[in-house]
């Protein structure tokens, strides 16, 4: 009884902080002709409400693609459509068709953070709760502080509430679907993921592991025993849950097929804005865009995408285990941000997920990385005017995490996973990796608030109008380039021992 108690108060103290992000401005508030990320959830609730549903994925002379177009799968479609309902009865003028463009109120900006705050309380919170309550080891102390941690994480919050969109729904979809495997149930596992993405794409980032660790359990299994019916039951679940998503678009093949293109779209380049992967920083010193064709970066950016996954995805097909699985999401997560093609600076919490998964386990690099995944979003968090939440958060986050769970007491060489780098630096064996590892974290720590209040304080030479964005993406970049090779190195070391789980503990 104590126990939720406690989670409950952690609870209500993320749904205070969630709620204190979301008094602030949104995306493109007051700038017109597009209005921004908030706009364009409003418009698809508009679209959704008074179009037939044959005609949200068209161009026609009520549903103008270019302004704020339907692209993401289904499931965020009919999403739209429960808001609208709820809109229509509130204030019909939220989704009046045409003349509610550009809408803007205060309690039209009520009723839209509300509805994030409820996708988040139905979906995404208790996912956390559960995963950190039932799949972490440790005292019921650790579990709840955990939990507190897990909610704190301020790029999500500052994205979903301050920016203004809903990952919260495919995150917590696909948690549930991580949550539902680490429990063995491996069935309702694929029905979630699938839920996830159908909700939206980019939760292919995620596929892969998922794919893997159940092929990987059906094969140990046995395939002429067990582990067939588990496969079959699998395909099965797959193919019903998408089937049940698409059903209204499989009526025509035309209709499936502009769903798709508008999921896919492959004509907007190899990346938009400075976001902080490969090709975008690669671009400072070779402009990629102009040397290589459309088709030649697309075939780049997949063939590099599928050799940065392929191992850590070879790994757990071998060894099926739910420590592997974590890891492989991970791995998979950022090597498609790394690589993949047309990755927005938001896809990072792709990769932000499954790296809380291991804040029990490894929270002095987890803590690290999801601060470093806060500051890559920085030029996107001024342009919606979040300066203030972004380090309110972020130092909150900082403190809060390393003092709850003592992350700065648990990073000796053995609890930071480090042996495996012992071995390949084995000419130099008096070399101390852990102080090394302490040091580099201090002088990341340093190096982003220092760049975060040279953003916001100086102004670039006329001739570099980009170079703080650019040295904010480029310093992530190193960033993630370090953690996509240590949880890669971590992932083909020996897993964590119980005995120095419990010493943790």
């Amino acid at each position: 009884m104590q126990t939720w108690s406690l989670v409950s108060m952690c609870v209500l103290l993320g749904i205070v902080v969630r709620w204190g992000v979301s008094l602030n401005s949104y995306s493109g508030a007051g700038k017109p002709p597009m209005f921004g990320d908030y706009e364009a959830q409003r418009h698809w609730q508009e679209v959704t409400y008074n179009l037939p549903l044959q005609e949200w994925y068209f161009n026609t002379s009520d549903n103008d693609l270019n302004y704020w177009g339907l692209d993401y799968p289904p499931l965020t479609a009919y999403h739209s459509l429960v808001c609208a309902y709820v809109a229509k009865t509130i204030n019909p003028e939220w989704v009046d068709l045409h003349k509610s463009r550009g809408y803007e109120s205060p309690a039209h900006k009520l009723f839209m953070r509300a509805t994030v705050l409820v996708a988040d309380l139905l979906i995404y919170i208790p996912a956390v709760v559960l995963y950190c309550l039932y799949l972490t080891d440790g005292s019921t102390k650790k579990k709840v502080c955990t939990v507190f941690c897990f909610l704190l994480y301020p790029g999500l919050i500052l994205i979903d509430y301050g920016h203004f969109q809903y990952n919260g729904v495919s995150l917590g979809f696909a948690l549930w679907g991580i949550l539902a495997l680490g429990l063995g149930w491996d069935a309702l596992g694929s029905l979630a993921f699938c839920l996830a993405l159908n909700y939206k794409q980019m939760e292919l980032y995620h596929a892969l592991p998922f794919f893997c660790y159940l092929l990987g359990k059906s094969v140990k299994l046995g395939l002429m025993g067990r582990g067939l019916f588990l496969l079959a039951r699998i395909a099965a679940t797959v193919l019903v849950t998408f089937a049940l998503c698409w059903l209204p678009f499989l009526s025509d093949p035309g209709n499936t097929m502009q769903v798709v293109r508008r999921i896919f779209p492959v004509a907007r380049g190899l990346f938009e804005d400075k976001v902080a992967n490969t090709w975008c920083s690669l671009n400072i010193l070779i402009k990629i865009r102009s040397i290589l064709s459309s088709d030649s970066q697309i075939y780049i950016s997949c063939a590099c995408t599928l050799l940065a996954v392929l191992p850590s995805c070879i790994r757990l097909l071998m060894k099926p285990t739910f420590w592997q699985f974590k890891l492989a999401l991970v791995n998979s997560s950022l090597a498609f941000f790394l690589f993949s093609y047309q990755v927005h600076e938001k896809s990072i919490l792709l990769a932000a997920l499954p790296v809380c998964l291991l804040l029990n386990d490894l929270p002095f690099m987890v803590i690290w990385f999801l601060q470093a995944s806060t500051f890559s979003m920085l030029p996107l968090f001024l342009k919606d005017g979040l300066l203030v939440p972004y380090a309110v958060t972020s130092l909150a986050f900082l403190f809060f995490s390393i003092y709850l769970l003592s992350a700065l007491e648990r990073c000796s060489e053995e609890e930071l996973r480090l042996g495996a780098y012992r071995k390949l630096l084995f000419y130099l064996p008096k070399l101390d990796l852990a102080w090394i590892v302490r040091v580099k974290f201090y002088i990341s720590v340093l190096a982003m608030a220092g760049l975060s209040v040279m953003t916001v304080a100086l102004v670039p030479p006329t001739h570099l109008p980009d170079l703080f964005p650019v040295l904010v993406s480029s310093t992530a970049f190193l960033h993630f380039l370090g953690t996509f090779i240590y949880f890669n190195i971590v992932q083909f070391s020996e897993p964590p021992s119980r005995k120095s789980q419990k010493k943790n503990d």
